[in-house]
């Protein structure tokens, strides 16, 4: 469920970007910014990344009979809503900075025009995902800080967001398989 809401939301974005920028390549990946071992983890430049930065337990989720009409479950053990801390940054070279700079004010743009993702306006949004909705985050110095230390990564123009609720079930997540070029979606293999 994680993997599908992300990879939507960057599929999103790079829509937007093709239609507002008449740009063809893909702006948006959803990625770490370090690998493990210390080397960048995207290959490339001018890049906008989105990166899983924290997970919560929304804690104000108890009953069926919620607020904004997000699907709710009673406390049971398989099921609970989260919210996901997403960071957007702006991995553009030095002398690109003023492109990375107008990158991260249309994602802002984009997530202020459109701060809710349903199945009635996001089509290719996961059918078992009812709801998502985007809160930028205001993060002081330290915490900015904070986040970029633990990242092991330097400082990029970035803006952080809060996705709520993703309502998490383990009956609904599925075992991720790439598309294969020519086959069919019935199962069948030749």
């Amino acid at each position: 469920m994680i993997y599908e809401s992300l990879n939507c939301i960057a599929d999103e974005l790079n829509e937007y970007f093709r239609s507002k920028l008449r740009i063809t390549e893909d702006k948006v990946v959803l990625s770490g910014i370090i690998n493990q071992d210390g080397t960048v983890a995207i290959q490339g430049e001018n890049k906008v990344l989105l990166t899983l930065i924290n997970l919560e337990k929304e804690p104000s989720v108890k009953s069926n009979a919620s607020a904004g009409g997000a699907r709710t479950f009673a406390n049971t053990s398989s099921a609970m809503s989260i919210n996901l801390y997403v960071l957007f940054s702006a991995y553009f070279t030095g002398a690109n900075y003023g492109e990375a700079l107008r990158f991260l004010s249309f994602v802002i743009a984009f997530l202020q025009e459109k701060n809710a993702f349903t199945q009635g306006n996001t089509p290719r949004l996961d059918t078992g995902i009812e709801k998502l909705t985007f809160e930028m985050e205001s993060l002081g110095s330290e915490k900015l800080n904070n986040v970029w230390s633990t990242l092991g990564a330097k400082y990029m123009p970035s803006v952080v967001y809060k996705i709520r609720m993703l309502t998490f079930d383990s009956s609904m997540v599925r075992e991720y398989r790439p598309a294969i070029a020519g086959m069919e979606r019935s199962g069948e293999a030749g």
